[in-house]
């Protein structure tokens, strides 16, 4: 029985770090580049729904994947276009974003879906598939644990993936070059413009995905509150992680570890005898909690959330 409600633990804790994984990852390359990315919620609300809804019209959970990518890197863009070509204010405009994606989000699911504010919910077959079904005995402490979706195994290679970017490319140089020292950037030509709105899309991208992660795998379906505050406790990831792909994804383990717990506690045949709201608080608990020991410790890029202007001194 223990070993069964630990791979339960395990299982759900993979399942609900994927989408922290894809989108702490976005904000890696945002913050990195220079850009702060406060819009990430917004851009898994957005891209939870251009999902959900692509894979009950198309019936194809793949191109749905890609749609809700498209859909978080539009919203993106418009936050690079704020912050980038106008200078805007890094936080308002994300916040902006934030307001702006799940409003439009409702409006497209009311118009697509008769008056309703969820999508259908999809068939079997519309959800990304598991690839590790039938390896393992049935019911087995590996069947439960590993038998999970497509989105777990590509959340965790692109862990290694934006490692190898940022660290082992030119391309990660650069990013990592206009994220410290954008003036110092663009004397040894880097086009530092070029290299931010990369990264601000590259974000919005990897937030879609999150949110696609949660509406085409967990929950089956979108609805307004699906995300709740995972863009942020993927954003405070990327704080705890310093700003680093291993180090995001260790934190987005632990606050996957957190809502796993939670769900396995709030079982009725655990017999926890705990009101569910009190439990759902937990999450949010331990990322206020982790970013209260650590924010001071972490030294994000120097010129993070910074304007630039070409040619200034």
């Amino acid at each position: 029985m223990f070993s069964k409600n630990l791979a339960m633990i395990l299982s759900t804790t993979l399942m609900y770090s994927t989408p922290l994984i894809f989108t702490s990852l976005g904000g890696l390359f945002s913050e990195n580049a220079g850009v702060v990315n406060i819009g990430l919620e917004g851009m898994m609300t957005i891209g939870a729904f251009a999902g959900a809804a692509a894979a009950v019209m198309t019936g194809n959970p793949w191109i749905a994947f890609l749609v809700a990518g498209i859909a978080g890197g539009i919203f993106a863009l418009l936050h690079a276009i704020a912050t980038i070509k106008f200078n805007a204010d890094h936080v308002v405009s994300g916040i902006a974003i934030n307001f702006l994606a799940p409003g439009f989000a409702l409006f497209l699911c009311r118009r697509l879906f008769d008056g309703s504010t969820m999508t259908p919910p999809m068939k079997l077959t519309q959800k990304m598939p598991r690839p590790l079904n039938g390896i393992f005995p049935k019911e087995s402490f590996m069947d439960i644990v590993f038998n999970t979706y497509a989105t777990v195994y590509i959340a965790f290679a692109l862990v290694l993936l934006t490692w190898f970017i940022l660290y082992k490319t030119k391309l990660g140089l650069r990013i990592r070059a206009v994220g410290e020292h954008p003036k110092a950037a663009d004397t040894l030509g880097i086009n530092v413009y070029k290299i931010k709105y990369l990264s601000v899309i590259l974000s919005g991208v990897l937030a879609g995905f999150g949110g696609a992660s949660m509406s085409l795998a967990i929950v089956s379906t979108f609805r307004p509150t699906l995300i709740s505050g995972q863009g942020y406790i993927a954003l405070a990831a990327v704080i705890f992680g310093k700003w680093k792909p291993q180090g995001a994804m260790l934190a987005s383990l632990l606050f996957g570890a957190s809502t796993g717990l939670v769900v396995f506690l709030g079982n009725p045949s655990v017999g926890f005898n705990v009101s569910e709201n009190l439990l759902s608080m937990v999450p949010y608990l331990i990322t206020l909690i982790v970013l209260i020991l650590f924010v001071g410790q972490g030294n994000g890029p120097a010129a993070n959330g910074q304007p630039y202007e070409k040619g200034e001194r």
